[in-house]
């Protein structure tokens, strides 16, 4: 689960800023989060269907709210850093994955041997822990050190019609309920990369859940600029009550 942080733009173009975080800190970018964020806005009736931006702590993102209430995002530039990573992860053996930028860093595996089901998340978010602990060892690492937070593994569908399906395990060792828009953009990015698809191409990918996103890529001065579409629904409205006189009402750190 990720929380969004709205805040002032600095642009006063835009329609909001915000920052995403989740149980362990804030996170470049959130491609679910953006489209929650979108779905709020427009039952808060803060913006209209139509074409509006988006301040992240990676960029600018632009968002188009369909009449349906569907939501695309136009993510940020993504990349292929590095391809056919080989990682000793104890207890699997050799890993081989991508090294890819969504919005935040990513590894992809396509050969895992896993099944991609939601009655097996405990042994999905084992091996993928396992993997993210042993890049660390390794010294794999995103562009200029950066550390790869995001694990996904990916492979067929079940589903009429999709491309794929995939298990993403976050910072915090939470996996992702949908199909992860920072990580459809780093893997969009790969398979544009490989000649796998084309410019424009609908390109659709399932959530261990069984939700689904459609993905596209746009190339603009040979950069990679993937679009994410797909829906959020407001199920709840709270309101919290911080108390001065309460120690913890920022809440809890070690």
């Amino acid at each position: 689960m990720v929380g969004a942080l709205l805040c002032d733009p600095v642009d006063s173009a835009c329609a909001a800023g915000v920052i995403f975080f989740n149980n362990v800190g804030y996170l470049g970018m959130c491609g679910h989060g953006t489209i929650g964020l979108v779905a709020t806005l427009a039952h808060l009736e803060r913006i209209a269907p139509g074409k509006h931006r988006i301040e992240t702590p990676v960029g600018e993102v632009s968002v188009f709210l369909h009449e349906s209430g569907e939501v695309t995002v136009n993510n940020v530039a993504s990349y292929r850093s590095a391809a056919n990573v080989d990682v000793e992860v104890p207890g699997y053996g050799t890993v081989r994955g991508d090294v890819a930028w969504g919005g935040n860093w990513f590894f992809l595996v396509g050969e895992h041997g896993m099944e991609l089901t939601l009655s097996n998340t405990g042994q999905l978010t084992a091996f993928t822990w396992a993997i993210r602990q042993a890049l660390g060892a390794s010294g794999v690492t995103g562009d200029d050190g950066k550390e790869i937070g995001h694990i996904e593994l990916f492979g067929p569908s079940c589903l009429p019609g999709v491309d794929s399906k995939n298990f993403v395990l976050c910072p915090g060792k939470a996996y992702d309920r949908s199909p992860c828009g920072t990580g459809t953009s780093a893997e969009l990015a790969c398979l544009y990369a490989d000649g796998k698809i084309q410019e424009g191409q609908t390109w659709t990918q399932e959530s261990i859940v069984g939700s689904v996103f459609e993905g596209s890529v746009k190339v603009r001065e040979g950069k990679i600029y993937p679009s994410i579409k797909g829906s959020a629904f407001v199920n709840a409205e709270a309101e919290l009550v911080l108390d001065p006189q309460d120690p913890f009402c920022m809440g809890i750190r070690p």
